[in-house]
């Protein structure tokens, strides 16, 4: 009664009653904890009242804030939304629309289209690769909105396996990989990418096998940021328990049957719940430090300290399910066999070979403080790539961030979003034809520094 894909990959659906029923009990308890909020959540409102004497009192202000954090604990948080309505560049306001432009059963293609904004029409696009790996697009918005004033931004926005019914079919990595180059081939010749963490391995092996083949879409430049190319090298915990455990435990402990009444009921999934386990129980400290915090800021009435957690908690523990066939695909072939740096990855009986890369871009991204992809594992595809000229490929290793400072937040900003934007115009620089100045030499990307050497393959420095 099972269905088989084939033998490397896990069922894309069983029967209920052969998997355990964490999955069940998990959404029981959430029903379960129903009337519990509702108590909470009138008791937040009755001790805010201004009118009620006791709100401006220390105990008012308990009960507030403890109902507060309790009905945040227990909630469940839905996707988030982009939010992205406007740009402000030079002081002039533009509307952003969100628009879906490419389609399949388990991701969108969305583009930020600015169609008042002048020179719309003269930027390079760039994909964003979202990571597929629990959270949703929205945690990389400020990626995206540091990105928008400077080039047609689009960025993949996965669905969530429960919500994807069962005749949709499976989503493997080779299914990951065939999504990206169909992206591709709808934008066109010399679009730019830009993968985050997980995605950086399908990204570089979509671009290998479209240069292998040819392909005029194959992308101008790829930017790899914390992803794990070779994870082998400066191994996190997150690499040591993966090889330590093996695939099968992975299969039998992470898998489980998305429930009755989501559209996905029968689909074989790593359940977002679990994920989220996995993510905090990395920092727990940290996580029950910063709610005790938010407790305090809002006994004290600091509202802008209070919003800030809002506002992370909010996007931090919204997750999705993940197709079990995608999950143990990239576990095994990422994690536990190192595929990918050993040569030995194939997609669809294709060698993924990363020599066959010659004409795209590559700059890798690292944080020194990055504990899910440590450093070099994401520099390991500079030297991978071998055949891209030496000027063309760049490595840039982002001091005091760790994993989401190396796309989010005010260093991001600051100092990588600027190296990004920088290398990317190189690339579209030396893409260029050479113009000639009428005495036989050449502008542009020909340009020579009067010692026979190239001005326009400049390396960005990287951070001592």
């Amino acid at each position: 009664m099972l269905r088989t894909i084939d033998r490397h990959k896990t069922d894309c659906w069983t029967l209920p009653m052969f998997r355990s029923y964490s999955y069940e009990f998990y959404e029981m308890a959430h029903a379960a904890l129903v009337p519990a909020r509702a108590v909470s959540d009138a008791a937040h409102f009755v001790f805010r009242n201004p009118w009620n004497p006791l709100s401006g009192t220390y105990f008012g202000k308990n009960i507030s804030a403890g109902a507060e954090l309790f009905e945040r604990m227990t909630r469940r948080y839905g996707k988030p939304t982009f939010g992205l309505d406007e740009m402000e560049v030079e002081g002039v306001a533009y509307p952003v629309l969100e628009d879906v432009v490419w389609s399949r059963p388990f991701c969108n293609l969305l583009r930020f289209a600015r169609p008042d904004f002048p020179q719309r029409d003269e930027q390079p696009k760039l994909l964003i690769v979202a990571p597929m790996s629990g959270h949703y697009a929205t945690l990389l918005r400020g990626t995206v909105e540091a990105f928008l004033p400077h080039y047609d931004v689009y960025i993949t926005d996965w669905a969530d396996a429960r919500m994807v019914p069962l005749g949709a079919g499976c989503f493997d990595l080779d299914d990951y990989i065939d999504y990206l180059r169909e992206m591709l081939h709808h934008l066109g010749p010399g679009a730019h990418t830009l993968g985050v963490c997980q995605p950086s391995v399908p990204l570089i092996a979509a671009v290998a096998l479209m240069e292998a083949n040819g392909d005029p879409d194959a992308p101008a430049s790829m930017t790899l940021m914390g992803g794990p190319i070779d994870t082998r090298r400066n191994p996190t915990e997150v690499n040591k328990l993966a090889e330590k455990r093996g695939v099968e435990w992975f299969r039998r402990n992470c898998l489980h049957t998305v429930p009755f009444p989501y559209p996905g009921f029968g689909r074989l999934v790593y359940p977002g719940f679990l994920q989220l386990s996995g993510f905090m129980a990395m920092n727990l400290d940290r996580h029950v430090n910063a709610h005790l915090n938010m407790f305090n800021h809002l006994v004290k009435g600091d509202g802008d300290s209070a919003e800030k957690h809002r506002d992370f908690y909010d996007e931090y523990l919204a997750v999705m399910d993940l197709t079990a066939e995608y999950y143990m695909q990239t576990v095994e072939t990422v994690f536990v066999r190192h595929a990918l740096p050993k040569g030995e990855m194939t997609h669809r009986g294709q060698r993924v070979d990363l020599t066959a890369i010659r004409n795209c871009g590559l700059l890798a991204v690292e944080g020194e403080k990055d504990d899910i992809s440590g450093v070099g594992q994401t520099q390991a595809a500079v030297d991978l790539c071998v055949n891209i000229p030496e000027g063309r490929k760049l490595y840039h290793l982002q001091l005091e961030v760790g994993h989401y400072g190396v796309f989010n937040g005010s260093r991001f900003r600051r100092e990588i979003a600027p190296r990004v934007r920088d290398f990317i115009a190189m690339i579209d620089k030396m893409a260029k034809p050479a113009k000639s100045n009428g005495a036989g030499k050449t502008n542009g990307a020909g340009k020579t520094n009067g010692a026979g050497k190239p001005n326009g393959a400049r390396k960005i420095p990287v951070d001592a």
